[in-house]
């Protein structure tokens, strides 16, 4: 039986911890689809995993990456054949069944995407759960009527994974947007050079704290939660969404009704795990279409070997990695 590496994250009584390790499809979960692993890449929830700082993961031990991209090996499910590109993001892979960071993985035939004519596997990965949470934002927002018209989408914790695709897909859907971060000095260049009409210092911007202020912002795309989320929710003009990603920031949320009540203003849930099958097949056709990031390379701030995941998931626990990390698995 082949053997192939992997990182895999052990509970060592309190502690977890990584291991390079070799292993064999013995050792995997059990799935339909055999994939021989191309590309991976680093997302936050990989970090927490490969670092220990956060138990992200409902089993172990367990492979981590929760994205991956390669080439099929073997199927039970006769949707797939040896020889068909895919990619997998999400559907617990690297959270409840061995994910990506693998040479070989193996997973159920409903979590696998057949790449789509426009992506690479390279690029599938540049874009990965970052790129599908920021089109998920911006699919639900033009759903409940999002328009350019109403006014500039502020992203907030912009130079992410996420943060920076919303950037290129607002911008390529008609919008002008607004880069709300918090080291404006060291990121205004790369905002800027994504698309970013204007770069605000988080620090700076005064949202106030009445239970609604001057109206600035169309929507807005929120990766922070917390005290920031608040803030947007007293800021955002009449019938904008702002889409909830994430929570870097804090869970909790105070706020009132009044900007739901009195202006319309939506809070949207953007959940991009257990998303329905035609909704993600739709979101990826789009991804690698009309939605495509012009200038998608400008995102990968470099390509990674598996030894070097380690080193790279410390800098993004560290909130020092502006665009992605591409990890490359595959000859």
């Amino acid at each position: 039986m082949e053997k192939f590496r992997a990182i895999r994250v052990h509970q060592i009584e309190k502690r977890l911890e990584h291991k390079i390790e070799t292993l064999t499809l013995d050792d995997l979960t059990p799935g339909d689809v055999v994939v021989r692993v191309a590309y991976s890449c680093l997302n936050f929830k990989d970090a927490l995993a490969v670092t220990g700082k956060s138990r992200i993961m409902r089993k172990m031990p367990l492979v981590a990456g929760i994205d991956f991209s390669g080439v099929v090996e073997s199927s039970s499910d006769p949707a797939y054949k040896p020889g068909d590109e895919v990619l997998v993001t999400g559907c617990n892979a690297g959270e409840l069944l061995d994910g990506g960071l693998s040479q070989i993985a193996r997973v159920p035939a409903s979590a696998v995407v057949p790449l789509p004519k426009g992506l690479s596997l390279m690029e599938a990965m540049a874009l990965g759960t970052a790129g599908f949470t920021a089109a998920m934002a911006l699919r639900r927002m033009l759903e409940n009527h999002q328009s350019p018209e109403m006014g500039p989408i502020v992203v907030t914790g912009p130079t992410g994974g996420v943060g920076s695709v919303a950037i290129q897909l607002f911008k390529r859907a008609g919008f002008e947007v607004s880069a709300l971060t918090g080291k404006k000095s060291e990121a205004e260049a790369y905002l800027k050079m994504l698309g970013a009409d204007e770069v605000l210092d988080r620090h700076e911007l005064d949202m106030g704290s009445k239970p609604m202020e001057a109206a600035r912002f169309g929507g807005a795309v929120d990766n922070l939660g917390g005290e920031t989320l608040a803030g947007l929710t007293r800021v955002v003009k009449p019938w904008g969404n702002i889409g909830s990603i994430g929570l870097a920031q804090g869970f909790e949320l105070k706020t009132t009704v009044m900007p739901f009540i009195l202006r319309g203003v939506s809070l949207l849930g953007i959940h991009s795990v257990e998303v329905p099958r035609a909704w993600r097949l739709d979101i990826w056709d789009k991804l690698a279409g009309d939605w495509k990031p012009k200038n998608l390379q400008d995102i990968v701030r470099r390509t990674i070997s598996l030894d070097e995941v380690p080193a790279a998931c410390e800098e993004l626990m560290a909130a020092s990695v502006q665009g992605r990390y591409v990890v490359k698995i595959g000859d």
